[in-house]
């Protein structure tokens, strides 16, 4: 009887014990969710923000019809680049990119496709590098050298890591894009956002927000978006 009274102390215990267990699973489950949600939560307030204030400074930039700043920044093959080298040109398309940032990487073969089709018609591409490599450790000038060669970069890719011409025009995104038109000598913002409606899946895309607006420039129409919510990375600084 004895034996038989302790077997089913034992077994309680051990039942508690389980009990317990699964408490602790439940409790570190219900962290994971809640800390699941406070990440989601957060990204929809960055995208409500539109992430104009970092490190606590407000980042103004550029709006439509501004004078933009010219530059001078080391390209992969080490070569300094400014836009006042492209004499014949009627405008810029400015993107701030890098190296692996997913919504980036998604980018690049529309970023080559587009420098392909409109360099010819004026409009080239000039793709910076914003991210300090001190924070983003795989956008060092080296293996942004290996990125403009294995992505097959038709484009200057230049280092921003110093300049921080990135704040002078307001990116704060990876892609960001700056349509800039020449006007008596001056380059005028035409176009900030996005280069399409779908940054994640190029086959998915239903509107080209650059295109249709390089596009009204050549033909000498009024663009009709002039602004877009460029979606991607936050710029590493």
């Amino acid at each position: 009887m004895k034996i038989y009274f302790k077997m089913i102390v034992v077994v309680a215990l051990m039942s508690l014990g389980f009990v317990s267990c699964n408490n602790k699973e439940s409790k570190s489950e219900l962290a994971i969710a809640e800390g699941d949600s406070v990440e989601k939560i957060s990204e929809e307030k960055e995208e409500k923000l539109d992430m104009k204030i970092r490190d606590g400074k407000l980042i103004k930039g550029y709006g439509i019809g501004d004078e933009a700043i010219d530059f001078n920044l080391k390209d992969v093959d080490g070569k300094m680049v400014s836009m006042s080298d492209y004499k014949d040109a009627k405008g810029f398309v400015v993107i701030f990119t890098c190296n692996t940032c997913p919504f980036a990487v998604a980018s690049e073969k529309r970023i080559v496709a587009l420098d392909k089709k409109y360099k010819a018609l004026g409009f080239p591409v000039i793709a910076v590098n914003p991210n300090d490599p001190n924070v983003q450790p795989d956008d060092t000038y080296k293996l942004m050298q290996e990125k403009a060669k294995e992505a097959g970069f038709t484009f200057p890719y230049l280092y921003d890591a110093n300049d921080k011409v990135y704040a002078a025009y307001g990116a704060t995104k990876t892609p960001h894009v700056y349509l800039l038109q020449k006007s008596n000598e001056k380059l005028i913002v035409k176009y900030i956002g996005a280069i399409d409606d779908n940054v994640r899946n190029a086959s998915a895309v239903k509107e080209t927000f650059l295109a249709n607006a390089i596009d009204a420039l050549l033909e000498g129409k009024e663009i009709e978006k002039k602004e877009t919510k460029a979606i991607g990375c936050s710029i590493k600084v």
